[in-house]
């Protein structure tokens, strides 16, 4: 199947993150690419793009669609959480921008055999990175009834969490659940027909909690940013995409934290933190036009926020 994914707020996130056309610019969610390639139409022919992803289905169909570019070019598989790493050990740096377009891409959610998508029959996998030993099968096979309904009730916000993670423990009794049409039922009869009625689909918020739990997307992300800042040039700027609240909370609190001088409680009459501010205020998020939202209802929940390194 050809890669296929639609970048959203594609132009908004480009242009809130270049700021030199020879410069160094890192896309550590490539994806298909759509990111890097419009921004290799404003560099110069001295700048030097680099997509880091784990996926390796997309780091083949971004090479194919960018071999053509005007600049310099590095294709990077691994997990962006290692930015650090990546740069350092090839000696890369300071770098002018950093883009993420976090979550999981079109072509994951409509290729029903990476098990992504509550849409499609597939195994139960969801894995961003095919070397990952954790599936989405484990998850839903091995994890205790507690621990599904932290998962679920943590990382999708789920109200009927419990109910949910009981129905799962209850079906597997009987049997492994194999596919993501399995565990859609499950979810389907365990969440009241009440509450399926009204809001998304029922079990969006479980598949968006397993594939969290499986990719470990959160617990990176605080970390990341902290890394990719400290590679960025003065003026360099870092700008970020979200899909949903959790990741959004995550960017929002650091940015603020970096953004601050003084991170110590109020009732401390003197600072003991020595915390220095290393980004600009950063400006009010940026939200897909109506128009956009219209053409891809993907885009609906997407949210750019963009810091600039002091």
């Amino acid at each position: 199947m050809e890669f296929h994914h639609v970048s959203v707020l594609l132009h908004e996130l480009v242009d809130g993150v270049y700021t030199v056309p020879d410069g160094i610019y890192v896309d550590c969610t490539l994806g298909g690419g759509g990111h890097t390639y419009a921004l290799s139409q404003k560099v110069g022919p001295e700048a030097l793009l680099i997509g880091v992803d784990q996926d390796e289905e997309a780091i083949r169909a971004a090479g194919e669609r960018l071999k053509d570019i005007g600049c310099r070019l590095l294709l990077v598989r691994d997990n962006f959480s290692h930015i650090g790493e990546i740069l350092d050990e090839r000696g890369i740096g300071p770098v002018n921008g950093f883009l993420f377009d976090l979550g999981v891409s079109s072509h994951q959610l409509d290729e029903g055999e990476r098990g992504f998508s509550y849409m499609h029959d597939g195994r139960l996998d969801m894995r961003m990175d095919q070397r990952n030993p954790l599936t989405a099968h484990d998850v839903v096979n091995r994890y205790s009834e507690d621990e599904l309904e932290a998962v679920i009730r943590k990382y999708g916000e789920e109200r009927w969490s419990r109910r949910i993670a009981q129905f799962i423990v209850e079906a597997r009794k009987q049997k492994p659940v194999e596919t993501t049409m399995e565990l859609v039922r499950i979810i389907k009869a365990a969440v009241p027909a009440g509450a399926r009625k009204d809001g998304p689909h029922p079990a969006k918020r479980t598949f968006q909690a397993i594939r969290i739990e499986v990719n470990g997307e959160l617990r990176i992300l605080e970390d990341t940013m902290r890394a990719c800042v400290a590679h960025l040039a003065p003026g360099g700027r870092i700008g970020v995409i979200t899909f949903q609240s959790l990741e959004d909370r995550i960017i929002k609190d650091t940015f603020r934290e970096m953004a601050q001088d003084c991170i110590c409680p109020p009732e401390l009459p003197v600072c003991v933190c020595h915390h220095h501010r290393e980004i600009k205020k950063p400006a009010k998020p940026v939200k897909p036009s109506r128009e956009e939202i219209e053409a891809n209802p993907r885009a609906r929940s997407a949210v750019l926020r963009i810091a600039e390194k002091l």
